[in-house]
């Protein structure tokens, strides 16, 4: 397994289009990446789930859907959607493709052994049991049946590793595996079984957990198993969702470092929900998403982009190549949260965290409904000199901090400063 020091970033297609990507959409995307995103750090293309379904439309699952798999019981892409799999090759011309342009190649998996295979009592490779021995006829995702649970016997344990195995041939860098990050403590065992696996394919891969959300008193187990567990259910473009991603936050932080990363999940913008609607579009406002990006960024949580990038307005890319913004992202350190205050009717959010290299990072949030000025003393960021230099880092301004910190703030919006703690 991967131990990354940075964060991962790239481009999920769920957001986009559910179950349905293609390869064509796939493709496309990765070349904008590599065209415009690889200079800021952005490298994974990752498609999602069901691209083993050939008849997969939407983001809704068709609940006993044939799927496409070889004779052990190992999911292939579906060659309607991914022409470049016929013939057997998976998604090794794919996964080449997207290396060539200088990125990573990511893929979804569901938990367990693929229900069809075990009703086919397919071998598993490379033993003489079969998919039945591995299985756990009891344990099936209460969302999407594809799947049983596997059995941490022989059988089980050959079956995981001949995926990974696989999926290190096609050439993948990066698993985001389902049903499985908030199944616990009854899925524990599967998790180490196929972390295992992982660890012994003969590839370095990052392992993302999901869906949430994660047992906080589970946290020592995630950063032993997996790169990145998602702390939250699905993410979507809604206000009441990002507000309640600060108390998560404020829990799993500390828990960010060393190549493991509590997941806040998908950044839901621009183009979104594309399988539903092409001129669908994501419902945070600007001051939203420069909230969600903040965030994201301070705790040290993965940012995957979620939107059709292709169609990215000009606020859209400043939003995802903002070069202070994505320093914090690599280079924060012990974010915390400060204090959550009212004012006038406003509540205001405070967090700071270090930068790895010089100085340190104060966000200010207002998650009231009227736009507000916050003044507050920088002893309560522990800064006890007479000045200190600020950026803030999505408008470019600089200012100075003396008796005061200060900030109009916009509703739902935010202002992040890089303090320079050397006195002027």
């Amino acid at each position: 397994m991967l131990r990354p020091q940075i964060s991962p970033m790239g481009w999920n297609s769920w957001d986009c289009y559910g179950a349905a990507v293609t390869e064509k959409e796939v493709r496309q995307n990765a070349e904008f990446m590599a065209v415009n995103l690889k200079k800021y750090g952005w490298e994974y293309v990752v498609v999602d789930i069901q691209w083993y379904e050939p008849g997969a439309t939407s983001h809704e699952y068709r609940p006993f859907a044939d799927l496409c798999m070889d004779e052990y019981g190992r999911l292939l892409p579906a060659p309607n959607r991914f022409p470049s799999a016929a013939g057997g090759r998976g998604f090794a011309p794919l996964a080449e493709y997207v290396h060539s342009l200088g990125l990573k190649f990511g893929i979804h998996i569901m938990r367990g052994i693929p229900r069809q295979a075990v009703h086919g009592n397919f071998p598993v490779f490379g033993t003489d049991q079969t998919a039945r021995d591995a299985a756990r006829f009891n344990s099936i995702c209460a969302w999407n049946p594809d799947m049983y649970g596997v059995k941490a016997n022989d059988a089980g344990r050959a079956y995981y590793a001949s995926i990974f195995q696989l999926y290190a041939q096609w050439g993948v860098d990066f698993i985001k595996c389902d049903d499985i990050c908030r199944e616990l403590p009854h899925e524990e065992e599967e998790l180490r079984v196929l972390s295992e696996a992982v660890n012994h394919c003969g590839r370095d891969m990052i392992l993302s957990l999901s869906p949430g959300p994660a047992l906080l008193e589970k946290a020592e187990l995630y950063k032993q198993v997996a790169n990145m567990w998602r702390i939250t259910d699905d993410f979507w473009d809604e206000w009441q969702l990002l507000y309640a991603m600060f108390e998560r936050a404020e829990k799993w932080s500390s828990h960010a470092g060393a190549g493991h990363f509590p997941d806040a999940d998908m950044l839901p913008i621009g183009p979104i929900r594309q399988d539903m609607d092409k001129s669908n579009r994501t419902a945070f406002t600007h001051d939203e998403q420069l909230t969600m990006m903040t965030l994201w960024s301070m705790m040290r949580s993965p940012l995957m982009i979620g939107g059709e990038m292709t169609e990215f307005d000009g606020f859209t890319m400043k939003l995802i190549t903002n070069e202070g913004v994505l320093r914090m992202h690599r280079n924060s350190r012990n974010a915390r949260q400060v204090f959550r205050r009212c004012l006038d009717g406003n509540e205001f959010i405070v967090w700071v965290a270090g930068d790895c290299e010089d100085g340190m990072y104060a966000a200010i949030f207002n998650t009231g409904e009227e736009s507000g000025r916050i003044a507050f003393l920088p002893e309560e960021l522990e800064l006890y000199g007479q000045a200190y230099k600020a950026a803030e880092l999505w408008s470019g301004e600089t200012t100075e901090f003396r008796d005061s910190i200060s900030a109009q703030v916009p509703t739902h919006g935010v202002k992040v400063f890089y303090i320079n703690d050397n006195q002027p």
